[in-house]
């Protein structure tokens, strides 16, 4: 009798500690693919909402006030997923009425899916799905033990086939779990084998900082958050170990076809700077080969840019004939011009590829479009 009356006497401040959801609809996809965005902030003097949108449309638009809500339209927007967060007078916000949340590397976001043609790429839909692994391997190139994340493809468990190989990198500032959290990865690959547009592959997403063993929370407390960055990424440290410690890893350890003409790699801004590192460096290892907003190396390289060198690795990577290489780049991309330099190199000395770009910035949206435009031209 004791103690009912103890949880008696406590159920009022119980009940004042919990969290009071306000009845509000935060983000309402409209029949015509507009949004409307709503935060409640009383005491905010101005509300901003940024977002991925397309480059037609301000990335931070002001919302407006009505009684204790902050309110915004935007759009129509174009099917697939996009990333927003509040800005608060000064200060970022998550949707508090949102639990969809993704990350790449320190950035953390909402996210907000429009209905239609990508949308159903990048959804979880009634399909066959492949198992996402998070698996530590031994890399004596860096001298540590390192994560990586490994999609197998429906099926694998249960039949003794054996698969191609894509190797899928990262953008600076990111980690290995980036093509999961953010850019969906498993799930396109689900949707696009299902439909029958893409041949069934393993795909290996590994930590491009060569500093790194690891994601934030898969790593040691102790080590330093600055060791995060593009400086360690364009080192040329993570290419080498790819091709020394990850590719014999798989290729030991999985049920993969082991010849060029089934590996493929490809990543996305300093992913793609590595790419490139990756397959001059190594003209007979991949047959599959794509570079997703990102230019000339010259870019990042600076002084240290030696076009005769390239040229001549280029000239050997020529000679092992990939089956694909393959280039992307949206039309608002800050890398944009470097793009056009490389493509100008390529087409200067003969070298053939194949070219994609779209309106899009410098961001997920984009790179989710890439992989869904990739993967149907591996292995086949």
């Amino acid at each position: 009798m004791k103690n009912f009356w103890v949880i008696i006497f406590l159920l009022p401040a119980l009940g004042q500690a919990q969290p009071q959801q306000s009845s509000y609809i935060s983000h309402e996809v409209q029949p015509d693919n507009s949004v409307i965005f709503r935060i409640k902030a009383p005491n905010a003097n101005t509300v901003q909402v940024f977002g991925t949108w397309p480059p037609n449309l301000q990335y931070g638009i002001p919302m407006g006030k009505k009684d204790t809500l902050y309110e915004a339209k935007v759009g129509p927007l174009p099917s697939g997923m996009y990333e927003y967060r509040f800005m608060v007078d000064s200060l970022f916000s998550l949707d508090p009425k949102n639990s969809e949340v993704t990350r790449d590397g320190a950035i953390v976001e909402n996210r907000l899916m429009i209905p239609g043609t990508l949308a159903d790429l990048i959804d979880v839909k009634a399909v066959p799905h492949g198992q996402v692994t998070a698996v530590w391997y031994p890399s004596p190139t860096l001298g540590m033990d390192r994560r990586m994340l490994v999609y197998t493809p429906p099926g694998y468990e249960k039949d003794k086939k054996s698969y191609p190989v894509l190797y899928l990198l990262h953008g600076g500032g990111g980690d290995e779990e980036g093509w999961i959290s953010r850019g969906r990865a498993n799930y396109i690959l689900d949707n696009l084998i299902a439909a029958g547009k893409a041949v069934p592959m393993i795909i290996v997403m590994t930590n491009g900082n060569p500093n790194t063993p690891a994601a934030p929370l898969d790593r040691s407390f102790s080590l330093k958050a600055n060791t995060q960055g593009i400086g360690s990424m364009a080192s040329g440290k993570f290419e080498e170990s790819l091709v020394k410690d990850v590719v014999p890893f798989i290729e030991k350890n999985y049920r993969v076809m082991s010849d060029p003409g089934h590996r493929g790699v490809t990543g996305f801004s300093m992913g793609g700077f590595q790419t490139q590192n990756i397959t001059n460096s190594n003209p007979d290892k991949f047959k599959y080969i794509g570079v997703m907003s990102m230019g000339l190396l010259s870019s990042f390289q600076g002084k240290s840019f030696n076009k005769d060198s390239l040229v001549t690795k280029l000239q050997a990577l020529k000679k092992s004939e990939p089956k694909v290489y393959w280039i992307a780049i949206g039309k608002s991309d800050f890398l944009y011009a470097s793009a056009v330099n490389l493509r100008a190199l390529y087409d200067e000395i003969g070298f053939k590829y194949t070219y994609m770009e779209n309106e899009g910035r410098h961001d997920w949206d984009s790179w989710r479009l890439y992989l869904t435009e990739f993967a149907p031209m591996l292995f086949k």
